[in-house]
């Protein structure tokens, strides 16, 4: 599998990315195996994990895969910390709850580095300045080897940016978003800012939470997270008429290049300017190895062009110059 650096770092990872989040839930530790064994296999470096995935068994059951399957020095890990669960506090961005999260997951995990550790959320009761704080202990310490954030707006993401630019601190190497034909709302603002400080976009549910694979087109399968009463919430939104047309077109590229839906949906974000490394979450070892395979696709121009057309969110005053409008 081809490897690209992460932003402007030399931090280097697969094109494609291993997502844990269904592990230790959905998951289980047979699949979970078959998953790890099936992406190493394929050149994979990136698993994406995260302190909450599972409750933290997520990153318990990497662990153990890695003392027994995988080398722990041919994975690229990364885990994220600051997500809470508590209905009144979604994030907690503070430094003593940050660093403390880290250490629970290197254990969790086994290893005494991660290679990349983000922040999962902005915290709005935190100072900016003291999560970013956390970042910098974890790196000079060297518990994690480069830092990044997840899920953060434009303007959080270039303070964040600029403000580790500005002085003998940690250059943030990653930004993690979702980003997919059906959600294409980080190139507003997120994937310009992150462009601009030298940042990698890794895209996460770059299949549109499943609905770009075509699998919703009849109806909802009983074996779907649209069928999950947990996941259920999370794909619903996918389901209008709106992500109907964009699969519609997704499926039609597909039958002329004589591909699959998912293929034409992950090499599209996987070759967007700007992204590192789309993370693939798959429930089976089989589904995971469906999306391997696209690493020999690239879309044509005119294939790209009609997608963008049916997929282009509306950009109105002030993403576009005012000038033109």
């Amino acid at each position: 599998m081809e490897q690209r650096h992460l932003g402007r770092t030399g931090l280097r990872v697969s094109r494609i990315g291993l997502g844990t989040l269904t592990w230790g839930r959905d998951t289980d530790e047979h699949d979970a195996a078959d998953q790890l064994k099936a992406f190493w296999d394929a050149g994979g470096t990136l698993v994406d994990t995260a302190d909450v995935y599972g409750g933290g068994e997520a990153e318990h059951l990497l662990g153990r895969l890695m003392e027994r399957l995988v080398p722990r020095r041919d994975l690229v890990l990364s885990t994220k910390a600051g997500s809470v669960p508590d209905p009144d506090r979604r994030t907690d961005g503070s430094r003593g709850h940050l660093l403390a999260a880290l250490d629970a997951s290197l254990d969790r995990l086994g290893t005494d580095h991660v290679d990349l550790w983000q922040l999962h959320a902005y915290d709005p009761h935190t100072p900016l300045e003291e999560s970013l704080q956390a970042l910098d202990i974890a790196v000079r310490s060297g518990r994690a080897r480069y830092a990044g954030v997840a899920n953060f707006c434009g303007w959080q993401l270039a303070k964040a940016g600029t403000w580790q630019l500005a002085g003998d601190r940690t250059r943030l190497a990653g930004a993690q978003l979702e980003y997919s034909l059906l959600q294409r709302g980080v190139e507003r603002e997120v994937l310009p800012a992150a462009i601009d400080l030298g940042m990698g976009l890794l895209p996460s549910s770059p299949l549109g939470r499943g609905v770009l694979t075509g699998k919703y087109r009849g109806g909802t399968p009983a074996d779907s997270r649209g069928a999950s009463e947990a996941l259920a919430p999370f794909v619903e939104p996918y389901l209008d008429e709106t992500a109907s047309r964009i699969v519609e077109a997704v499926s039609t590229a597909a039958d002329g290049l004589a591909t699959t839906p998912l293929h034409v949906a992950l090499a599209w974000v996987r070759d967007r300017p700007g992204v590192t490394a789309p993370i693939i979450g798959a429930r089976t070892a089989r589904q995971l190895g469906a999306a391997l395979s696209v690493e020999s696709l690239s879309l044509p121009d005119e294939i790209c062009r009609a997608l963008d057309d049916v997929s282009a969110p509306v950009h109105r005053y002030p993403d576009h110059d005012w000038s033109t409008l």
